[in-house]
């Protein structure tokens, strides 16, 4: 399995590859494996989910570093929330943000990730899934534009799905961008770009 990104490229050996599955994965059991994210159940059969981003770094220690100048303003890291029910996206999305040079919180809860800003926590940016049980994506956007000192702060979507309906729909709610899930430079840039869009206004 070979990664590359601009002129750099990693490749991982396997024995074999036995199916190509594209889903939404639940990790049912985390582990404190390094360079195992968890396992989860796939096609009925339980998996253990490897995490890309731990051989990575093994393999070139700033992989994930090129967006490091950009991740900081007037000297210190941007906070962003980070804000999705699922330990796998947390894990894997958390430490890709860290590395990239930001101050990321992670929640698994909408409403407790609520109680932060109730408690006088400040991000620079928030992003949220879409798809999570009680409240979900879309609802917590609304919550966090309609009062609050979180009113003004960017609220970057996350998600699987990624049709017109949905981008309307996030906007309509008050989301500053819609990111499609497992795309990681898209998230970088739009972070980036989102920063710099920022510190224009100001």
């Amino acid at each position: 399995l070979v990664f590359t990104d601009d002129d750099r490229a990693m490749g991982l050996a396997v024995d074999e590859i036995v199916d190509i599955v594209e889903d939404r994965l639940k990790v049912e059991l985390v582990s404190e494996q390094p360079g195992v994210l968890g396992s989860a159940i796939i096609r009925n059969q339980a998996t253990e989910i490897i995490d890309v981003g731990y051989y990575l770094v093994q393999g070139f220690a700033d992989w994930f570093q090129r967006a490091s100048a950009t991740a900081s303003g007037g000297g210190h890291k941007r906070k962003v929330l980070l804000v999705d029910d699922s330990p796998f996206f947390l894990n894997m999305i958390g430490p890709l943000l860290q590395v990239s040079g930001y101050d990321v919180t992670t929640m698994n809860d909408p409403v407790a990730a609520l109680r932060l800003r109730d408690d006088g926590r400040m991000f620079d940016a928030i992003v949220s899934d879409i798809e999570m049980p009680g409240m979900n994506g879309f609802e917590l956007a609304e919550a966090i534009r309609k009062e609050g000192a979180w009113r003004d702060t960017p609220i970057i979507a996350l998600s699987a799905r990624s049709t017109p309906q949905d981008f309307e729909r996030g906007r309509q709610v008050g989301f500053t961008d819609y990111v499609v899930k497992l795309d990681r430079d898209a998230l970088l840039a739009t972070l980036h770009e989102t920063f710099e869009h920022a510190g224009e206004a100001a």
